[in-house]
């Protein structure tokens, strides 16, 4: 199947938000982007870098600025969705009763490949410490198979689980997480790997 053939599929799958989506997919495939499939969804790139990702959700859609930090946004209409996480990403959202002034999208599009062409990117500052939660340490104490089939992934595969259990806020969340991600450790495969490859 093509990347055209997905996203048509997307579309299909996203009626609430089809024309919506389909008005931004004209904005966005009039320029110099390349429109591809990452993550399951529409996005459009330059020389092999996301720059713009399309996403429908239950009560709203929008479009995703990867590198938004360094749009100007004059006129308020991005968002950090995660303040404390998301250092570069920016969205934009929309809702049913919202009506998508194309101009406007167009200069934020435009914007963003500006951007890129003079190699405005964040760059992430990775550690290289993985904070492990308690309740994992206490885990591989009496699971050693466990530990050590967690040692042998990569850093950003042990980092996103680690966080995994750490972001949740409730003892019993973090327990069932623990359950559910111990089979996808032993078989070492990351947490977010079946969307690596949509």
């Amino acid at each position: 199947m093509t990347d055209a053939e997905k996203i048509e599929e997307y579309l299909e799958k996203h009626l609430t938000w089809k024309d919506k989506l389909q008005k931004l997919r004209t904005l966005l495939t009039s320029t110099d982007l390349k429109e591809e499939v990452k993550w399951g969804a529409p996005a459009y790139t330059l020389n092999g870098k996301i720059l713009i990702g399309l996403g429908a959700f239950k009560n709203h859609m929008g479009i995703w600025f990867h590198q938004g930090v360094f749009l100007k946004d004059k006129e308020n209409q991005l968002l950090n969705a995660q303040e404390e996480k998301t250092k570069a990403l920016r969205q934009w959202r929309f809702h049913q009763e919202d009506v998508i002034d194309t101009s406007l999208v167009l200069k934020y599009i435009n914007e963003t490949i500006k951007n890129a062409r003079e190699g405005k990117e964040y760059k992430p500052v990775r550690t290289k410490e993985v904070v492990l939660p308690q309740l994992l340490k206490d885990v591989f104490k009496l699971d050693k198979k466990l530990e050590t089939s967690f040692k042998a992934l990569s850093l950003g595969k042990q980092k996103d689980y680690a966080e995994h259990i750490n972001s949740a806020k409730r003892e019993a969340t973090k327990q069932n997480r623990l359950e559910k991600i111990k089979p996808m450790i032993l078989q070492g495969v990351g947490l977010h790997d079946k969307y690596k490859n949509c």
